[in-house]
């Protein structure tokens, strides 16, 4: 052998060594999808060697494989020979790898990109494709995660600590939102406002403790009470606030009705306290030009101005 021969020997071997130790999959398949190539990180994650898998069809060797996907992308290639590529986006994986990270255990599968690549003969016809395959788990985690706290933060941003209702803030804006459908389409809605009855004396008796545990249980009652498309919220202090939307006013007062009497039959147990107590409510349904916050709120006292 002379010494053209010897360094391309040599070199020619680094670069078998390289397509088998690279962190990226390797598998060069023909037109019949047969499988011509497979790369050490093919084996690690699918446990079948190179020996084992050569020559074998694809489809046969992993038919858990989108078939008809798979052969779209890569004839694609063959009749082209341009690159053609998939994201862990619009397909999580191509082949079904445990994910074995540390960092990344949180997910069962690889994420995996993916790149169909065409391989030109020496007459320069496309015979072969090389899929390339991407680990993108870390990137795919960390996504994940994000979405999540920005799911946490903007829940985080309409709720009331202690209640875990809409906040003021939250549920001024819906009623906006709600106004103005309504006066564009028309419909029926009902506003209702409702308080504590002696709250002070709560506070005063019992401790703001004892007062912070029956806001909280009147909440939870609030919402057992309320339907889905409901909007309950925290007005301020002992006050609350609910948009009943499509709602008649025989419906908004069979809500009220239900409402006064599951807070009647309430009793606040904290620490060795017991105590009962009841609420008053105003009720507005809407009307285009109203001012309805402010009418709901003028109910309301009426009502207490009646005996509460």
């Amino acid at each position: 052998m002379n010494d053209v021969d010897h360094e391309f020997s040599r070199e020619f071997h680094w670069f078998m060594d390289m397509l088998q130790t690279i962190d990226v999959g390797l598998c060069v398949f023909d037109k019949n999808y047969d499988v011509k190539l497979w790369n050490g990180f093919m084996e690690n994650h699918s446990g079948v060697s190179p020996q084992d898998i050569k020559g074998q069809n694809l489809f046969d060797a992993f038919p858990e494989l989108p078939e008809q996907w798979f052969m779209q992308k890569a004839e694609t290639v063959f009749l082209l020979g341009t690159r053609t590529f998939a994201t862990w986006e619009l397909r999580p994986w191509l082949f079904q790898f445990k994910n074995y990270r540390p960092i990344t255990g949180v997910e069962s599968y690889m994420r995996q990109n993916v790149t169909f690549a065409p391989l030109s003969s020496v007459d320069g016809q496309i015979e072969h494709v090389c899929l390339i395959l991407y680990d993108v788990t870390d990137v795919a985690s960390n996504r994940k995660a994000l979405e999540e706290a920005n799911t946490e933060l903007e829940t985080l941003s309409r709720t009331d600590r202690l209640t875990g209702l809409n906040n003021r803030g939250y549920w001024e804006e819906c009623l906006k939102q709600e106004y103005q459908r309504l006066e564009r389409y028309g419909g029926d809605c009902a506003l209702v406002i409702f308080d504590i009855d002696h709250f002070k004396k709560v506070n005063d008796t019992y401790g703001h403790p004892a007062g912070d545990e029956a806001i909280r249980q009147v909440s939870k009652l609030l919402q057992a009470v309320s339907r889905g498309t409901d909007i309950c919220g925290r007005y301020g202090g002992e006050e609350f606030v609910v948009i009943l939307p499509g709602t008649k006013q025989e419906g908004a007062l069979l809500f009220c009705e239900r409402l006064r009497e599951g807070i009647e039959g309430l009793t606040i147990q904290h620490e060795e306290l017991s105590f009962q107590f009841t609420i008053s409510l105003g009720v507005c349904l809407f009307e285009p030009g109203i001012e309805w916050l402010q009418r709901a709120d003028e109910a309301l006292y009426q009502s207490k101005d009646g005996g509460r």
